[in-house]
């Protein structure tokens, strides 16, 4: 086992405890029954165009022709022909058709028409009102497939319980033809449990205090142009499924995401770049005016290709943060050619003016309206929290004002994992490379603020040569092959001012509208943000604790003036580089370079003025120096190899000794002088005695000899009249002690 390695294990116990310390685990964003995924021997259903089997459609000729008075001719006559035979032996509501079926691969048309499912709204009665089962942080019960089975409209407007290879489809001109309206009613509008093979098209779903459509558990499906919108969670959620495809799929108006493959099946654990087949395909689907556009908590081997994330708070996420979620930590996506731009919306404030806490059906959804259901940095395109073996490749991520990419890594501990070896085991092998970066595919510029953001932590993670502004400034660069890096590094933790920043902003919860004071997530600017405090601080800190050595013991000397000067004009870029504005450019660099010039020239002048006690404070005093500007390398040139923690790490750690001990070394006092022989002293004697042990810029300091050398045997008599007299010792002046004070 390599040094390296055996520091890493060594740390492993003090970090996973100083995390504890820190931080709570986040509430689940989305609570199921445990399941498992299926045996992968499934396959993605095809369409099917022959006549259904069953009919839906609502009652009122009148209505119903004047809906379908525009659609294309033979579209038209399909229709009013599917309408007569529906009148004749089919169905009022879709939930009553998906009870008929009876046998695996039957198709159920739905008529242009507006659905609210009347039957299935009441609340539960009877025995469905006391069923027995835990309860989400969201307040619903987390019921077993058995008792979904036994109560399917508990919390499912339609509920589709193990039905194989079942084709829904509307049969208008396009998805807004039929609507399936929640009204807010109930937790899901769809809700396909273990049916494999099922088939979802041309429909639109809506209005639901969760998702509008929701498969879990299937091997084999398909969404195929549907749209969802205005729900407090998500649009499409599928879990735990296999053999899944999204197309041409739209949604909006979403408090978490629009698209959710959560908890894809992780067919591709313990693989590296060399992939056989993905999970879950998702192709020309939009998503936008969510909280984010895409999620996915164990988002697992998920192929995105085409499609356009836009004009959400977040373009695209996936991540390891949330427990109860199989196939963590997250792995294996792939992003290629899909449009992520100007995510910029910013919905926390209709959290913070109490418009998220009313009733859903009065918080104005359908106005615009989105109640943010977790934290999310607003303007960032791609946003990887905890994922492993992600490929992002020719993409266009442009026109956001924080972040195009974003990737930080997420302990186990989050996900309730406290297994040590585990704690370390996210952020690894993310490669971006070949993306079109601040650029629209049209080839306009449209800047991203920065392009990476990057809290440190990792292996294997890679980027591409041509990647614009950066935080840090300089990152490992991608190879022409998957697994190639260039300038990489193997750090167990993230830098530590962003790791506060995380911790501070993950804060965030809906339901108490409680947001995070210190986090510009959620609009904190300035002073208020948690990084310019951090930075004021130590700024603050160093300042006076630097003032004061100086002034103590080298206020004389030239050299450790300029370098004081310098440290000062770093402490200030420090607090300026430490804004949003800057955080990217060289002023932080800048800083890093001008502090670390001072510590390293105050502690070789310190070296070459010796006292008792001085030696290990002074070389302590360089080693801040040289590991500050080991820090600026870090960030500005090559990322250092082969060290666990970061230089801002080490420094930060040795920062608080070296405080500690400067504060004593200039506490200390000489010795009192003797009061007879001080009272003997005119002035005169004092004065001389005071210049001759004042510190000069090129002089060793020591107490001032008796002016008649030799033995003194007895004590001294005062001086004769006219005869100059031998003062007393160096006694302190009204400063303070005298320079000469050695160090502790």
């Amino acid at each position: 086992m390599s040094w390296t390695r055996k520091l890493r294990t060594a740390l492993l116990p003090l970090l996973a405890l100083g995390a504890l310390l820190l931080t709570a685990a986040p509430a689940a964003a989305h609570e199921e029954r445990p399941v498992e995924f299926p045996d992968g021997t499934g396959s993605v259903p095809t369409y099917r165009d022959e006549e259904p089997d069953l009919l839906v459609c609502k009652p009122g000729r009148a209505d119903f022709e004047a809906r379908v008075a525009d659609f294309p001719a033979a579209l038209r006559e399909r229709n009013l022909r599917l309408y007569e035979r529906c009148r004749d032996r089919g169905y009022e509501h879709l939930q009553e058709a998906v009870d008929a079926v009876d046998a695996p691969g039957m198709t159920i048309a739905v008529l242009p028409g507006v659905y609210l499912e009347e039957p299935s709204r009441p609340k539960p009665t009877g025995a469905c009102a006391r069923l027995k089962a835990p309860r989400s942080d969201f307040g619903y019960q987390i019921l077993s497939y058995a008792q979904q089975e036994r109560c399917p409209h508990n919390q499912n407007l339609v509920a589709i319980m193990g039905k194989r290879d079942l084709q829904i489809e509307g049969t208008g001109a396009d998805r807004g033809d039929v609507v399936i309206d929640g009204q807010y009613r109930k937790l899901n509008v769809i809700r396909a449990d273990a049916a494999d093979g099922v088939y979802f098209r041309n429909f639109t779903a809506q209005r639901s205090t969760f998702n509008s459509l929701y498969v879990l558990a299937a091997d084999g499906f398909v969404i195929d142009d549907v749209l969802t919108r205005w729900n407090d969670e998500y649009g499409f959620l599928t879990f735990a499924s296999d053999h899944g495809l999204y197309r041409d799929c739209e949604s909006y108006g979403n408090g978490d995401s629009g698209i959710y493959p959560g908890s894809a099946s992780d067919i591709n654990d313990g693989r590296g770049y060399d992939v056989d087949r993905y999970a879950i395909e998702i192709t020309g689907c939009r998503s936008h005016h969510n909280m984010v556009g895409y999620s996915g908590t164990a988002g697992d081997s998920v192929w995105v290709h085409d499609n356009e994330f836009d004009h959400n708070m977040g373009g695209a996420s996936m991540d390891s943060a949330f427990p109860g979620h199989p196939g963590l930590p997250q792995n294996h996506a792939k992003f290629e050619r899909n449009l992520i731009h100007d995510n910029n919306q910013n919905y926390y404030p209709y959290v913070a003016d109490g418009t998220c806490a009313k009733e859903p059906a009065e918080r104005g959804y359908e106005q615009g309206v989105v109640c943010p259901q977790i934290s999310m940095p607003p303007g960032t395109g791609i946003i990887t929290a905890g994922g492993n073996w992600n490929v992002y490749q020719d993409n266009w991520i442009y026109g956001h004002q924080r972040a195009g990419v974003y990737l930080n890594a997420v302990p186990a501990f989050i996900r309730g994992e406290g297994a040590l070896g585990k704690q370390l085991d996210t952020s690894h092998h993310n490669r971006y490379a070949g993306n079109h970066l601040g650029v629209d595919r049209a080839g306009n510029e449209r800047p991203n603020k920065t392009d990476v953001w990057w809290d440190g932590q990792g292996e294997g993670n890679c980027w591409q040569q041509d990647a614009g502004a950066s935080n840090p400034r300089t990152l490992p660069e991608c190879g022409s092959r998957p697994g190639d890096v260039s300038g990489g590094s193997d750090r167990i933790v993230g830098e530590p001012v962003k790791l506060a920043q995380l911790l501070v902003c993950a804060e965030y919860d809906v339901q108490a509208r409680k947001l995070p004071a210190g986090c510009d997530w959620y609009g904190a600017r300035g002073i208020e943000r948690i990084e310019v405090q951090i930075a004021l601080a130590v700024a603050v800190v160093l300042g006076l604790v630097g003032g004061v050595l100086w002034w103590r013991l080298l206020r004389r000397d030239a050299v450790a003036a300029g370098a004081a000067v310098a440290g000062a004009a770093g402490l200030v870029l420090d607090v300026v580089g430490s804004a949003s504005s800057y955080a990217h450019t060289w002023v932080p660099v800048v800083a890093l370079v001008l502090t670390g010039a001072w510590w390293t020239a105050t502690g070789l002048r310190l070296r070459a003025r010796p006292a008792p006690g001085r030696p290990g404070f002074t070389w302590v005093t360089v080693a801040m120096g040289v590991l500050t500007l080991l820090d600026a390398f870090d960030k500005s040139v090559l990322l250092i190899p082969w060290i666990p923690l970061s230089p801002a790490w080490l420094r930060t750690l040795l920062g608080l000794v070296w405080v500690i001990w400067a504060v004593i070394a200039v506490a200390r006092r000489a010795p009192a002088a003797d009061p007879v022989a001080g009272s003997a002293a005119g002035p005169a004697e004092e004065t001389e005695t005071e210049h001759a042990t004042e510190p000069g810029p090129d002089t060793e300091t020591h107490p001032v000899p008796d002016p008649k050398p030799g033995p003194k045997p007895g004590p001294k008599t005062p001086p004769e009249p006219g005869r100059p007299g031998a003062g007393p010792g160096p006694r302190p002046g009204p400063g303070g002690p005298a320079p000469e004070a050695g160090l502790a």
